[in-house]
């Protein structure tokens, strides 16, 4: 399975153009930082990438550029983005104004770290009530569980976590709406470890979210990589050189 035959089934349409940095974390001023986002965006645009994926602050520019262009690209944004520690008030209230500013998908984070303390009831009560509002106004949600963060068992006990509170609450023709998303792209990592989806992740995560689709994110660098996790069963994969997969070029980017 070569580049050829991933070109004919669109791998643009499994990726999902990402750019998530703030002014700090990119060393620009904030209006340069606005300047890449719309860049980003209208990258988006002409490659006719599945989504652009930005901050909240930057949906209704997308919104706008997206609508002018009459482009199909849909636009998603992060939740509670990167350490998904806040409140269940927090985490909807913010996804209530990106649904309202025109948001297509709403990746939240999931608070994991209640996850790691055993707080179960908080962790499935936030999976409920925001899986409940983005799919009340016909988005899609996704899950991000920061695999870094947490061992295999860790990573597969919230994966099912996940996909029993969606299986118990919602219809099945919802749950294709619902993913679990590998990583924010962001969790620091000790002696350069991966911070992202790798291979082995996911395969833990494809065998314990299914019927749940799953969505590669963090680590995806050059077109291979992107083809071997298609290969593997994701759905979706999150990427900041989505241009470069696209035309079979190499990069190094950590996202």
């Amino acid at each position: 399975m070569g580049f050829c035959y991933f070109y004919a089934m669109n791998i643009k349409q499994y990726l999902d153009s990402t750019y998530l940095k703030t002014a700090s974390q990119a060393g620009l001023s904030e209006s340069d930082t606005i300047l890449e986002a719309k860049k980003y965006i209208q990258e988006a645009i002409d490659e006719e990438f599945k989504l652009i994926m930005i901050r909240p602050e930057w949906v209704p520019l997308a919104k706008q550029l997206i609508s002018q262009a009459n482009s199909k690209v849909t636009i998603g944004t992060v939740i509670d983005f990167p350490l998904g520690q806040s409140t269940l008030e927090i985490k909807l209230a913010e996804a209530q104004l990106a649904i309202e500013n025109g948001a297509d998908d709403l990746d939240f984070v999931c608070n994991y770290e209640a996850f790691k303390a055993g707080n179960l009831d908080l962790v499935k009560k936030e999976i409920l009530a925001g899986t409940q509002l983005g799919l009340t106004h016909h988005k899609i949600v996704k899950w991000i569980i920061e695999v870094a963060a947490l061992t295999p068992h860790q990573l597969i006990q919230l994966t099912v976590l996940i996909k029993n509170v969606v299986i118990a609450n919602f219809k099945e023709d919802c749950y294709a709406q619902v993913f679990v998303k590998s990583s924010t792209g962001f969790y620091p990592t000790l002696h350069n470890q991966p911070n992202g989806a790798t291979k082995e992740s996911i395969i833990l995560m494809l065998e314990n979210a299914f019927p749940l689709p799953i969505k590669a994110a963090g680590g995806v660098r050059n077109y291979d990589d992107a083809a071997a996790m298609i290969r593997l069963g994701v759905k979706r994969i999150g990427t900041s050189v989505a241009k470069q997969i696209s035309h079979g070029e190499a990069h190094n980017s950590a996202y």
